[in-house]
Formats: C-alpha cells, structure tokens, sequence
C-alpha cells in the first residue's frame, strides 16, 4: 500500500509540474510528434483533349496541408500515362468526339508518407474538323462528297497487284494460261479494262468489303490507262511522251510505255515457266516467282508502286489540286450544282478527286500510324479493328470508298512511325489530312458562289501543304527502301543473302521514285531527280566485285533527297 501511495504521488507531482509549466534545470520538454496528412483534393491544368490526339492534356496537382511534401501519381486506365505530373493519352490512343464525348479517369496521389487520395476526373473531348464529311448547300442532309472513280481505279490497282502475287502462277499451273500473248491479255484486263470486264470484275483482294463488284464502287466505266500521266488531253505540266525521265535515256519511253515494258517481261518469265525452264538470278539463286526478273527486279512491286505514282499521284497534284489550267482543277466552278443535278459544284468534285486518290479513309486522323502500317499484332500496341481499315458503320463489312487506307496514305503512316523515336519526328499524315480538310471547308462554306482572292489564295495555301506532305511521304518511303536494298547488298555472297527481299526493296525503291516528277510542285529539280535515277540505275548491282561502288550511290542517291527536302538527318539514317 505504501508503495502505490508513493507511485501515485510522484506521478501527481509530475503531472502538475508539467501543466504549470515550471520545471527545475534538469526537466526536458516532451518532443511533439508531427503528423503527415493525406492529400484533400486533386487539380488537373486541363481537363479537354482534342479528338485524335496524342498528345499532353494538362499537369496534376496535389492539394495538401503538409507544405513541402512531395507526390507520385497513379491510374488504372492504360489509355493514358503518367511521366512525373503530367497527364497524357498513351502512345497509339486516340478518341473520337462522335462517339465519346468526355471520359471519367479515377487519379490517385500519394504522399511521401504513402496517404493516398483518389479523385474521379472528368477529360472533355472537343469536336474537331476530322473527318472527311461535307454537307451539300444544295441539298438538305445529303453529303457532297464524291470520288468513288477514284476509289474504283485504287481497287484495280490493288486488284491487279494481288492477281500477279497470287493468282498469275497458278493459272499457269492449272492451264488456264496457255500461251504468252494469253499472259498480255490477262493483265490488260486490269489495266485496259473494257466496259463488259469492268461490270463484271469480281473484287478479290479483301475479304468482306461492302462491294462485292468494281461497278459497286463506281457504276460507270473506269480504266487505268486512260488516267496514266500522259494520257490527259490537257492540263499536265510536262510532254510525257518526250519527257519522262528515269527508265533509260530521257524520253525513250513515256509512262504508258513503261507499263507495256513491265507486261512484256512479265509475259516472257510467263512463258519461261510454261516451257518449264528454271531461271537463274544474276546472283546465281534459281528464281521460282514469275514476278522476279534475272536482273534482281520484282514486277509485281514495280508496277504496283509506278501506277501509284503515274495515276494516283499524277492525277491529284497535276490534274485535280492544279489551278494553272482554265476549267480544271482549282479554277473549276464553285457556284453552280455540277452537271446541274448533283449535291456538289464542280470545284468541290475535283478538289475530292483529288483526295480519293491520296487514298485516305474519311476517319484517317482517327487511326494511330501502327494501325495505318497495319502492324497491330497485339492490343497494346493498337486496336487490331482499326488495321488499315475500320467498320465504322458497324455493318459488318468494309465500306472500300469511306473505311479503308489505300496507297500513298498507307505510306506516310508507316514513314511517321518510323520516325516516333527520333529528336524531330514526322507527322506527315496530319499534316496532309489537316490541309485536305481545310481546303474543302473553304470551298463547302462558300459553295454557290464564287471564292475571292483571298478564298483562293487560303485553299492554294492548303494545296501546298497537301502536295509537300505527299511527296514527303513518298520520298522518305525511298530513303526507306534505299536503306533496306543497301542493307540487303551488305549479306551478297553470304549464306544470308535473300535475292527475293533484295529484288522486293530494289523495286520498292525505284517505283515510288520514278512517281516523284509528277508533282508539278516538287522540291527535286529536274537535274537532280535524272541525277538520282543514274544512280540507283534500273537494277541493283549483283556483282560482288562492284558492289561496294553501287552502294556508295545509293548513298549519294539518298542524301539528294535529304538535301532537297531538308530531312532530318537521324529520320533518314533511320528510315
């Protein structure tokens, strides 16, 4: 009992010392223990992304009544990302307004402590001009959009490039073809197709398209000869008959001629295979594809890629985006309905034309550069639904005129995401896409009347932009097999060496370049795009003992196109 009467004293006796606060100089002040509160409140700089952007939304903030602490953010989402407190769409994310038009994103904070605090955040997706749809002014709720012939002769391209890949050997094979001139008419059914082939020419060359018929796509007649450079009466910056460059001395052939050249050899390897001879590469490889010449050529690359270039391209840069000529091109009329009936005017109709053979979907900034390359092997990399074409209908079926990627469009894609890693990345699919789209604003706004100066001099300006970023994603598409054919060269003579990829990228190269003087607006002069052909020649250089010197030119080749249009030297290394 004594004992507990002393304990409870002392601790009485310490008690009050301590309220009144006197001490004697031994006593120590009791340490006051500082406690970390949790976060109250997150802030967002911007809550609104653009549709189709990829790109930074805003910085977060951390509301805390600890000065000085410090914060790490987190999400569940993987559309977006996190870099320190900066808020982003992910890498091959984009949203679309028309179906999503603000997201809830559940952000948490967390202290130095570890207190977190989550707050739901609400991101706004702004409406922007991004998608190729314009109402008529004549027509209430009717588009006046129209470029199906152009859509129509983008799918005979494709038609024929699949026939000569997949389908030529075998009705060789199977007696189908019996004969070479049998050979000559069965490409010319593609490329000079007549009326009665035309309304009944099945489309192979993708499955589940919404049209089953090339005359689904367009229902009058289309042909691909009849749109080659040179074969307009009127209205292209150059003679081709006497001026094309680039195969053999200048004007010995013209662009149809060349088309007929590509037929004649295909038909002779044709009928090499019917007699059942085996032919061999200059490299020394039995060749076992009807579409690779000796020289180390592929025809099936060759003509595909030169008809990009001597139509599609040819005809929107020379032809329908053109203002040099009276009544074509830009100097068509704005003011009345074309041919007196249709939704559009005349200069709303050419100014398509002139998109459709660039080839874009109408949704084309949706679609991340891996889905345009149609690259998308797994979900995080992309949506796999959106690999160079998109049912945004939800019909079930692939629209060929408003939902899929053809040509060029796919090419300057694929050159943007070879450069995403790089100090100056492209971007020349929204540089294109975006001027498209605002030169047919101007021209829709003022349908039914004519545009001023200004109004022309404004949707000019739009052309330049369309016309540069075009022919940047063909010439870095060059620079891109100039490198592949070089690395290709660098394994001759090794068990490595693979004569099909080399003919393949060779051909690649040399089509596309041969497309670059069509566009009456290049950056490459006349004297440099001869210089780049003598160069790069018409085959590559399959003796070891000259190769070295070939591939020295494929340099100099190369840096004419880096000098020309300014490219970034990394891009280029890289491409």
């Amino acid at each position: 009992m004594i004992k507990k009467s002393l304990i409870s004293l002392a601790v009485i006796s310490s008690l009050t010392l301590t309220a009144c606060g006197g001490s004697s100089s031994d006593d120590k002040e009791t340490p006051t223990v500082e406690t970390n509160t949790a976060p109250t409140n997150i802030t967002l700089s911007s809550n609104a992304i653009a549709e189709n952007a990829t790109a930074a939304i805003g910085d977060l903030s951390a509301v805390d009544a600890d000065s000085g602490d410090t914060f790490t953010y987190s999400i569940t989402d993987a559309r977006f990302v996190i870099s320190g407190s900066t808020l982003s769409v992910a890498e091959n994310t984009t949203f679309d307004f028309e179906t999503e038009q603000s997201i809830s994103l559940d952000v948490t904070v967390t202290d130095s402590s570890n207190n977190a605090y989550t707050k739901t955040l609400t991101i706004d997706v702004t409406d922007e001009l991004d998608t190729y749809a314009f109402e008529s002014v004549f027509e209430t709720g009717v588009s006046s959009v129209s470029y199906t012939g152009q859509i129509a002769r983008h799918a005979l391209i494709a038609e024929l490039n699949h026939y000569i890949g997949n389908s030529l050997q075998s009705e060789l094979d199977d007696g189908t073809l019996l004969t070479r001139d049998d050979v000559i008419n069965k490409l010319n059914s593609f490329y000079r197709t007549t009326e009665e082939q035309y309304d009944n020419f099945p489309i192979t060359f993708m499955a589940d398209s919404k049209q089953k018929f090339i005359a689904d796509i367009s229902s009058s007649h289309k042909n691909l000869n009849g749109k080659m450079a040179g074969n307009d009466a009127t209205g292209q910056h150059k003679d081709w008959s006497t001026e094309f460059a680039g195969w053999g001395a200048k004007g010995s052939t013209s662009p149809e001629g060349l088309i007929d050249i590509f037929f004649g050899q295909l038909a002779d390897n044709a009928e090499a295979h019917l007699m059942g001879t085996v032919r061999q590469s200059a490299s020394g490889d039995d060749i076992s594809k009807v579409y690779l010449n000796t020289d180390g050529t592929d025809l099936k690359q060759l003509i595909q890629k030169f008809l990009l270039g001597g139509i599609a391209y040819s005809q929107s840069t020379d032809d329908y985006l053109g203002h040099e000529t009276d009544g074509k091109g830009l100097t068509t009329d704005n003011i009345s309905q074309d041919g007196g009936t249709k939704a559009y005017t005349k200069l709303e109709h050419q100014f398509d034309e002139g998109f459709g053979y660039f080839g874009a979907s109408r949704e084309y900034l949706a679609y991340s550069d891996i889905e345009l390359s149609g690259k998308v092997e797994a979900d995080e990399e992309g949506r796999s639904d959106w690999n160079l074409h998109h049912d945004s209908d939800g019909d079930g079926e692939f629209d060929l005129t408003s939902e899929v990627n053809f040509g060029n469009s796919v090419n300057a894609g694929k050159r943007d995401r070879g450069t995403a890693g790089n100090a100056n990345p492209t971007d020349f699919t929204k540089a294109i896409m975006d001027a498209f789209l605002a030169g047919r604003k101007i021209i829709n706004d003022n349908a039914g009347t004519a545009l001023t100066d200004q109004q022309m001099e404004d949707l000019k300006a739009q052309r330049d932009i369309v016309v540069d970023g075009w022919e940047r994603a063909i010439a870095s598409t060059v620079v891109h097999y100039i490198n592949d054919t070089y690395a290709d060269l660098e394994k001759l003579g090794t068990a490595d060496f693979n004569y099909a990829d080399a003919a393949k990228h060779f051909s690649e190269l040399k089509g596309f370049a041969l497309g670059l003087q069509f566009n009456p607006y290049s950056k490459i002069t006349d004297e440099k795009f001869e210089e780049f052909h003598t160069l790069i020649g018409n085959a590559p250089e399959l003796d070891s003992a000259n190769v070295d010197t070939y591939q020295a030119n494929l340099l100099l080749a190369r840096a004419i196109i880096e000098d020309a249009l300014s490219f970034d030297a990394d891009n280029v290394a890289n491409w």
